[in-house]
This record gives structure tokens, C-alpha cells and sequence, in this order.
């Protein structure tokens, strides 16, 4: 979801980084459903002794988010929290004897056969460290059980990852989040612009239930900003928030979301960058610092240059 936390990108022609090193928040995720309220409980159960972990939902479901809380209830929440591409973290940093803190590897399930390999034999070398000086979080867009059985996974490395699994309902299957989201998320916007109050003005909530948000909470945290800072006299009104009309809404729900039609990480980096910017209807200073990359980068990749090292 949306957050305040920076990153430190580190570009070059051919490579992206991205490292989160701040301290976890300490307010805990907004929700208030029940698949949400069970999932912080299952975090704060396995936290005090969990080494190896899985999350698992939707892009922009909130994986991040459950990753954080999850470590911020953990003994090292004083400690560093690294977020990192999980091909790039194998490639350079992926040294079994020196992984301390929490290690937060994004789309797992993205990992080519090597790769994989790769990870397993990090697994098996964490077996003889010492309890309570690491924690390895692998987040996940499909379920990396359901990989393994059909062939995408090495089993074995899925049994090992999912030992600890949260899995993350979309956020059209809990739509009594919706509204927290949205006020905790104006109110963010307040702080982070400075601004008086906005509020969402009548039939305005009543779209934002309406909709399908086959972005999740990304996608909520862009139409939101978008709004917040079209809005008149402090008032979001229905007419501001970036969504389909109601039969638009009502025929998106029954078909499945739109994907890149290449499985290369590229490919999919430049399909969710182009969705970001559709959001923010074409503003790319907006864009970028929700995709929590600088203007420069955004430009690389909307001209198709490859971002990720192969």
C-alpha cells in the first residue's frame, strides 16, 4: 500500500536496484475484515521465531505492507529490512554466511530453473545458522504450491518457502477495507502535501465500493492521490476518481485482469509502470514516486530499456 518509506534506487544502463533501508512503521496495516485481521494475528504469532517466510497475493495486495509488520514484530525489528529483486539478490548478494536482518525478496515466482537452484542451495546453508539473526521473506504473485505441482517450481524449494505462508486475499474479496484504506490514505496525503483535510464527497465512497480494483491497494493509493489533488474546496467528488463507470466496473468483474503478454521481467516491469501511469492520467513526477523510482528511471523504462540484469 501506499507509504511514505524511501528507497534508495541505484541505476545504471542495465541494472535497477532498489534498497529499503528504513525502520519498520510502527502503526500496523489499515483493515478491518476478517482475512485481514487473521492474517496480522498469523504475522504476530510466527513472528518471535520465524526464519523463513512466504507471502503470496496479488500485485499491489499489500505483500510489502504484511512483510514489514511481520518483521517489525520479529527480535530483529531493530535491525535493517532489504527489499530486493529476488534474480538480482541471487546474482550478487545471496551469501548464506553473512544474510543478517530481514531480507524481503520480491516475485519469487518470476525466478528461470537456475535461479531456483540457486535459492534452494541458500535455503540449505541457512539450516546450520543460528536461530535469530536473519529472516528471509519471498513474496509472490501465484501461489508457489500450485507452481510446484504444475511443474514451475522445484518442489522442494516451495515446501521450504511456504512452511510459514500468508496469503493475501485481493482487495475486491475484502471490501470492508475499503473504506480505512481510503480515509487513512487521505490522511497521509494531507500530511505528505501539507494540506487541509479532504473528504470524499456523497456517491464518491460509493464508487470506490463499486469498483473491481484488479490493482488492489496500489491501485486505491494512485486513484486516491490523483483525486486529492484534483479536489475542489476539499471534497473528493465522484466525477475526480480515475475509475470506469458502473458498467465498465460491472463487466471488468467478471474478466480477468490483463497481463503482459511475455513473462519477462522487463516486459512485466514496463506493463505495471505503463498501468501506474494510466492512473495518474499521464503524470509521470505523480507515477514515479508511487513506483518509488526517480523521473529518470520512469523514462528508461517507458523507452524500453531493459532495467534488470539478465
Amino acid at each position: 500500500m501506499y507509504s511514505a518509506v524511501q528507497y534508495e534506487p541505484q541505476a545504471s544502463a542495465s541494472r535497477l536496484t532498489l534498497v529499503e533501508v528504513e525502520s519498520p512503521p510502527e502503526m500496523p496495516p489499515e483493515g478491518v475484515s476478517a482475512a485481514w485481521r487473521k492474517l496480522l494475528i498469523q504475522a504476530e504469532m510466527a513472528a518471535p521465531h520465524v526464519q523463513v517466510a512466504a507471502i503470496e497475493g496479488e500485485h499491489g495486495s499489500g505483500k510489502h505492507t504484511l512483510a514489514r509488520y511481520l518483521f517489525s514484530r520479529s527480535p530483529l525489528a531493530s535491525t535493517t529490512f532489504l527489499r530486493r529483486d529476488a534474480r538480482e539478490w541471487l546474482v550478487a548478494d545471496a551469501d548464506p554466511a553473512t544474510l543478517a536482518g530481514c531480507t524481503y525478496l520480491d516475485r519469487v515466482d518470476l525466478l528461470a530453473p537456475p535461479g531456483q537452484g540457486l535459492l534452494l542451495g541458500v535455503l540449505k546453508a541457512l539450516q546450520d545458522r543460528p536461530p535469530g539473526r536473519f529472516v528471509l521473506i519471498a513474496s509472490s504473485q501465484t501461489s508457489m504450491r500450485q507452481m510446484a505441482a504444475q511443474g514451475l517450481l522445484l518442489p522442494d524449494l516451495a515446501f521450504r518457502l511456504t512452511a510459514v505462508r500468508f496469503a493475501i486475499p485481493p482487495l475486491r474479496q475484502r471490501r470492508e477495507d475499503i473504506t480505512v484504506l481510503a480515509q487513512s490514505l487521505l490522511d497521509r496525503f494531507c500530511h505528505l502535501y501539507q494540506q487541509r483535510p479532504v473528504i470524499l464527497g456523497p456517491g464518491s465512497l460509493a464508487r470506490l465500493l463499486q469498483h473491481n480494483w484488479p490493482g488492489n491497494v496500489r491501485e486505491l493509493a494512485a486513484v486516491l492521490e490523483t483525486a486529492f489533488l484534483e479536489a475542489v474546496n476539499g471534497i473528493i467528488r465522484p466525477d475526480d476518481l480515475a475509475l470506469p463507470s458502473g458498467l465498465e466496473t460491472s463487466q471488468n468483474m467478471q474478466q480477468p485482469m490483463m497481463r503482459p503478454d511475455s513473462l519477462n521481467l522487463d516486459a512485466v516491469v514496463q506493463h505495471h509502470v505503463q498501468y501506474v501511469l494510466d492512473l495518474n492520467r499521464g503524470n509521470k513526477l505523480r507515477a514515479a514516486r508511487q513506483l518509488c523510482i526517480s523521473r529518470s528511471t520512469l523514462y528508461r523504462i517507458l523507452g524500453n530499456e531493459t532495467i534488470l540484469a539478465h
